[in-house]
């Protein structure tokens, strides 16, 4: 038997039973599906890599860098800044800081006055030279109001702003906390967006590489939660001193009727096989005019050529928001792709599409932070649900509920 079973093998549960094997504790994940990673996984399509939604790996996470191995992820990065769609053309936008040959492409962009580019600089240096622990008690607001109130302009909020941070919360309304626009601001100003070369399913690969091979089981999903023990959809039953319980909101409430559940982002991401490139930079592409059901672009295979055959290239296309509900969706992001890159987008080839109808929980004012929780004698919650939506918060509910484990074990 097993000292303590987690229940889901996403960021969140693997992250738990790493540091519990690493203090010593024996451990069993069960999980559902038939893989690792939770949301954070990867599809092989005809050669092709399709993350399930497009995401990314910020390097500058602390406990990315704590638990991963980056060079064994052979990471490809993104430049630092973004393209922005806006009056029938691109404009670069990129951070001066790491690429100064950019500078005039940037001042240039019609994206904000020179005044609102001057308050980028101050918010990046207002982010980074403030310690971490101090953005997560800051004073909180939503997004919108955080940057109104620090003197941005409208144009360079709608032109830049809502797209950038709108596709990262998948949250164009920016409702969520201006603590975790604070965060994600530091995590880009001081490190790079990357892609591992075998796709973000990389990541919950490396973590489960690092554990026994008898600690987890795949197609193993629990239905119910007693005393001390975990009934499975088959009859079985497990047995445990401790269980966690590192699912999405939406499943731990099944197993669990006295948690409550908060709201959730969707998001709807399409995949193309292209032969002809539509922008030639690793640079996300941002729809700066506010107009259909786009929010951002990206061609994947520019950041990692492994995301597409050597004859080929991968682009991926987001929408978010209740523009992913849209009737004829598909039909409305081929007419905007076609009136953004002409006539060639007739021979895009759609691979795959991802309707994802909980691709991220919310993180509005007064509930960034809530910390791991035990809910009932020997029975903990993680995920990035407990903490911040993001692979950090994740990573970092994880670990804390290993620790509160231990302690409770002791």
């Amino acid at each position: 038997m097993a000292e303590v079973v987690i229940l889901g093998a996403g960021i969140a549960g693997l992250s738990c039973a790493r540091e519990l094997h690493s203090q010593g504790i024996s451990c069993l994940l069960l999980e559902a599906g038939d893989g690792v990673g939770g949301r954070a996984r990867t599809d092989a399509v005809e050669g092709f890599l399709l993350d399930r939604g497009f995401q990314v790996l910020l390097t500058a996470y602390p406990e990315a860098q704590r638990m991963l191995d980056y060079s064994a992820l052979r990471l490809g990065r993104f430049w630092p800044g973004a393209l922005i769609w806006h009056g029938g053309k691109m404009h670069r936008f990129v951070d001066p800081w790491r690429r100064p040959l950019s500078v005039l492409d940037t001042m240039r962009a019609p994206v904000g006055s020179l005044a609102d580019k001057m308050k980028v600089a101050a918010l990046r240096r207002q982010v980074t030279l403030r310690l971490l622990d101090d953005v997560f008690s800051a004073p909180e607001k939503t997004s919108l109001q955080y940057l109104r109130d620090f003197g941005f302009s409208g144009e360079i909020i709608e032109r830049f702003f809502r797209p950038f941070l709108g596709g990262i919360f998948l949250d164009p309304d920016l409702n969520t906390s201006s603590r975790m626009l604070e965060f994600v601001f530091r995590m880009f100003s001081t490190g790079d967006a990357a892609l591992p070369a075998g796709g973000m399913g990389a990541i919950a690969e490396q973590l489960a590489a690092g554990l026994p091979e008898a600690s987890l089981r795949l197609h193993a999903r629990a239905v119910k939660i007693t005393s001390g023990a975990v009934e499975l959809a088959s009859g079985e039953v497990v047995k445990a001193k401790a269980i966690v319980v590192a699912t999405d909101e939406r499943s731990a409430s099944y197993l669990l009727p006295e948690m409550k559940t908060g709201e959730n982002r969707r998001t709807t991401c399409f995949y193309y096989a292209v032969k002809r490139l539509p922008v030639n930079q690793p640079l996300l592409v941002l729809n700066g005019e506010g107009r259909g059901p786009i929010n951002n672009l990206s061609v994947p295979s520019l950041v990692a050529r492994s995301y597409a055959p050597a004859n080929s290239h991968l682009v991926s296309v987001s929408v978010v928001g209740e523009a992913a509900c849209q009737p004829n969706l598909e039909r409305a992001v081929h007419n905007q792709l076609r009136a953004w890159f002409g006539e060639d987008v007739m021979n895009w080839r759609l691979l795959k599409t991802y309707d994802i109808g909980y691709a991220l929980p919310v993180t509005p004012r007064g509930v960034t932070a809530h910390r791991t929780r035990m809910l009932r004698a020997g029975v903990f919650i993680c995920g990035d649900h407990c903490e911040n939506a993001s692979i950090n918060g994740a990573m970092l509910s994880g670990r804390s509920a290993a620790a509160s484990v231990v302690a409770s074990l002791a």
